[in-house]
């Protein structure tokens, strides 16, 4: 059995579809949990301290089934390359080598394109940059606007690629967002950045929270619920 903190097993469901299963250790989980990353397709058991990580294999291997399951109902990965489409702002974007110099660009219409000229091999990964400078502008004014409505002040707003949640809020005002929300309608990124300076007021989700995000987002229950039917088709683009 497995002794080192961060591994990965292999492990074979019932109906045969074989797992990867990341074994975490964090000193802060209160107990053994199991999660998916559905970006790399593969469980993550997560226990308190090395001692927890048999537990936490074992555990894994008793809701196999489940990740399973889950897993098969993803959608396929889609990957940021030439001629390849994804959504932008919630909208058809088309990608392509094509245009001039080195500079990515986008062309705003019905798709629109984003030109990425250069190697053919890291357009993905050119593409995932020029998205995480958009995603930071848009989050970064949303966050402006909502911090004013409220009356608080954000010390710091950060994107980085979360895998369990879309947005967070540290004590100190740190906020800190999912990239891919770029992908998602406006209104959706909005949403979250809302949720998040709520959380500057409120660090819970108490009627009381709730009330701050319906102040800045009226209509904010449709735009969780986009999130949720979708977000998994944003966790399946992939440089």
């Amino acid at each position: 059995m497995m002794t080192d903190k961060n591994q990965t097993l292999l492990m074979t469901s019932a109906c045969g579809l074989e797992i990867p299963v990341r074994i975490e250790v964090n000193p802060r989980a209160k107990r053994l949990i199991l999660r998916l990353d559905e970006q790399n397709r593969e469980a993550v058991a997560v226990c308190p301290s090395k001692r927890f990580v048999p537990a936490a294999a074992r555990f894994a291997e008793e809701r196999l089934d489940w990740a399973a399951s889950r897993l098969r109902k993803l959608p396929p990965v889609a990957r940021l390359a030439h001629n390849k489409r994804f959504l932008l702002k919630g909208s058809d974007c088309l990608i392509t080598l094509e245009g001039e110099g080195r500079k990515a660009v986008l062309h705003e219409g019905e798709p629109h394109v984003l030109s990425l000229p250069g190697d053919p091999e890291t357009i993905g990964r050119r593409a995932e940059r020029f998205l995480r400078t958009l995603a930071k502008s848009e989050l970064t004014r949303a966050v402006d606007q909502y911090c004013a409505t409220l009356e608080v002040d954000a010390r710091r707003v950060t994107v980085k690629d979360t895998r369990s949640r879309w947005g967070s809020c540290t004590s100190d005002g740190r906020l800190a967002f999912s990239w891919r929300l770029i992908m998602a309608p406006p209104e959706v990124l909005d949403y979250v950045a809302a949720h998040e300076c709520a959380h500057l007021l409120e660090m819970n989700h108490s009627p009381r929270f709730w009330a701050h995000v319906e102040r800045c987002r009226p209509h904010w229950k449709q735009e969780r619920a986009w999130l949720r039917r979708h977000g998994s088709g944003l966790h399946a683009v992939s440089a």
